[in-house]
């Protein structure tokens, strides 16, 4: 019989592109979405999914959008957001997920964690496997609610029959997620008087575009595509429930996103940008981009093996030609303007 499936959070970097694998997966019959804003399916060209309005911090909603699913996907998180805010939505939000679909009775839960939740350790092993410890950053508050939300779904699962299948993806990028180019730009421009008047001179001096610093810290990125590919194969109950990494074949560096934006960079000491990134943890409250900073002094490089060899995962891109895409379509839509 084919699947119905429940999605939390359809809309986003990833939803979109998990639904247009869905829609093509010949063992799901039927998917539901459910996030805050507006949104038409039909204009997406989806056929199989169903589009409702609800809020996770509803426990009501949850129950509508569970009811008779056979499998419940979590896509709902807010990434951006002072600690309160986002841990109401976050932490609250998602216990809500995790209890409303044991008491419906979901055979399968897909959650979307994130290579945040082990933590900005330097003493963690290189590269991390599942078997590493998700014990986070206190200090980075992304990176304490993943780690937070994968304890709570143990407890709240513990006795029950719900299989959880929980994906830790590296930084997702390509050209419908332009969040790693955003967040770059937002951070490189934080504090200019004249943004305006600013970039203008940049477009004529090309000597004054902006300068990334770059330690040599090495970034693990995945395709969009890539993600939706492996949350697809859980869904439709592909390997053996638990913990999986997500990375794309290769690294980059800041010097290659400068490079990718046409900016410049340079090469700074390790130490020397731990400095600066520790004190932009201190004056995090100024600009979220500031605390997401402080997670390019530590490598964090993932092993996949687990996910190719037991949801037979094969990512499309590796991370150059992610990035090349990401910074194609960010100048296509005029955010490097």
């Amino acid at each position: 019989m084919a699947l119905t499936v429940a999605v939390t959070g359809p809309t986003g970097e990833i939803g979109g592109p998990l639904i247009d694998a869905l829609e093509a997966s010949e063992a799901v019959g039927a998917v539901r979405g459910m996030a805050r804003r507006p949104f038409d399916p039909a204009a997406a060209g989806w056929r199989k999914a169903t589009y409702q309005r609800g809020d996770i911090l509803d426990r009501g909603h949850l129950a509508a959008l569970f009811e008779g699913a056979d499998v419940a996907v979590h896509l709902a998180f807010a990434i951006f957001g002072d600690r309160e805010e986002t841990r109401r939505i976050n932490l609250d939000g998602s216990r809500n997920v995790f209890e409303a679909a044991v008491e419906a009775g979901v055979g399968r839960l897909v959650y979307a964690s994130s290579v945040a939740a082990y933590g900005f350790h330097p003493d963690n092993p290189q590269p991390l496997t599942e078997e590493t410890a998700a014990i986070g950053s206190s200090s980075f508050y992304y990176s304490a609610q993943k780690a937070e939300l994968e304890e709570a779904l143990d407890e709240i699962l513990a006795g029950s029959e719900l299989e959880a299948y929980v994906f830790r993806p590296c930084v997702v990028a390509g050209p419908r997620a332009p969040m790693l180019i955003e967040q770059t730009v937002a951070a490189a421009r934080l504090g200019d008087p004249a943004p305006r008047l600013r970039r203008q001179v940049l477009e004529r001096i090309p000597l004054l575009r902006p300068v990334l610093p770059d330690a040599g810290v090495p970034l693990q990125l995945v395709h969009h595509d890539d993600v939706a590919a492996a949350l697809a194969a859980a869904v439709e109950g592909r390997g053996e429930p638990g913990a999986y990494n997500l990375a794309a074949g290769g690294e980059i560096t800041i010097a290659d996103i400068a490079r990718a934006l046409g900016w410049r960079s340079v090469r700074v000491p390790r130490p020397a940008l731990g400095v600066g990134t520790a004190v932009a943890g201190r004056l995090a409250f100024v600009s979220p981009q500031l605390e997401w900073a402080t997670a390019l002094t530590t490598p964090v490089i993932m092993d996949t093996a687990k996910a190719r060899r037991e949801l037979g995962w094969e990512p499309r891109f590796d991370a150059a030609e992610t990035l090349l895409q990401t910074a194609v379509s960010a100048r296509e839509r005029g955010l490097l303007d």
